[in-house]
């Protein structure tokens, strides 16, 4: 059977790659498979009753989430609930609509929506292009520092070699070569408030997500997308939100 090579798991802190493990081709298309059918699942989810203001009570640190292209920030609800039920209020921001503008703009729109209701010491947890959202936010425009740390899942800090071939420009932003990315990947300041947390396998990012300086979380989880749903991302979650938490995590649960 052909296989091929993808990052291993388990946490690096330090930022360096980790030895390879071998993943199956059948493992990986079932995986894509899977995956697909959990974007589709959640397009359809995010049509349904639940709204921003369900998650801003509670009293711990606040928390900004920030979705990926194409998402609505419905898609980081099974994050935002654990978060929630932890006592972190969660905030949203429909005004990022299906994440299609430019980093920068969506790094102001999420700037505005701190000084707007006067936010600090605030979490933020992205998934994919939020990530960089978040890295922009913290490294060219929080001046007064509210942001305190952030933990970003299946984000391509060092780009997707998928985005060159991609049919439309807020896709091939994704290249590793973009101005933008570009400049952040030089922004090494903020990486050490970073976690990372990412697959050992990821339909979109084959390069994958460590970020140098940054806590990195390897998970045995295929997927861009159904990782978010995953029980191990949700413990990973909250123990960079809870470093130490009064009841034990759920990573032992099984995938969903």
């Amino acid at each position: 059977m052909t296989e091929v090579t993808t990052p291993a798991t388990g946490p690096a802190p330090d930022g360096r790659a980790a030895p390879p493990v071998r993943i199956s081709v059948v493992r990986r298309g079932w995986w894509a498979l899977a995956d697909w059918w959990y974007a589709i699942r959640w397009q359809v989810r995010s049509l349904g009753p639940t709204t921003a203001d369900d998650y801003r009570s509670g009293d711990g640190q606040p928390v900004v989430v920030i979705p990926g292209v194409y998402e609505t920030w419905h898609f980081l609800r099974p994050l935002m609930d654990a978060l929630h039920d932890r006592g972190h209020p969660v905030h949203v921001l429909p005004v990022l609509r299906h994440n299609l503008r430019p980093v920068p703009e969506s790094a102001q729109e999420v700037l505005d929506h701190l000084e707007e209701h006067d936010l600090r010491n605030v979490l933020l947890v992205a998934h994919s292009k939020g990530g960089l959202i978040g890295k922009y936010l913290m490294t060219r425009l929080d001046e007064h520092r509210r942001v305190d740390r952030m933990v970003a899942v299946s984000t391509p800090f060092a780009g997707s070699g998928y985005a060159r071939l991609a049919p439309v420009r807020h896709l091939r932003v994704f290249r590793a070569a973009d101005p933008v990315l570009a400049a952040l990947a030089r922004e090494l300041d903020a990486n050490a408030r970073i976690t990372s947390v990412y697959g050992v396998f990821d339909t979109l990012i084959p390069e994958g997500s460590a970020l140098a300086g940054a806590t990195n979380v390897r998970l045995p989880v295929g997927g861009h997308f159904r990782i978010l749903g995953d029980p191990r991302t949700r413990a990973a979650v909250l123990a960079a939100a809870d470093p130490n938490p009064s009841e034990p995590d759920d990573a032992d649960a099984p995938a969903v």
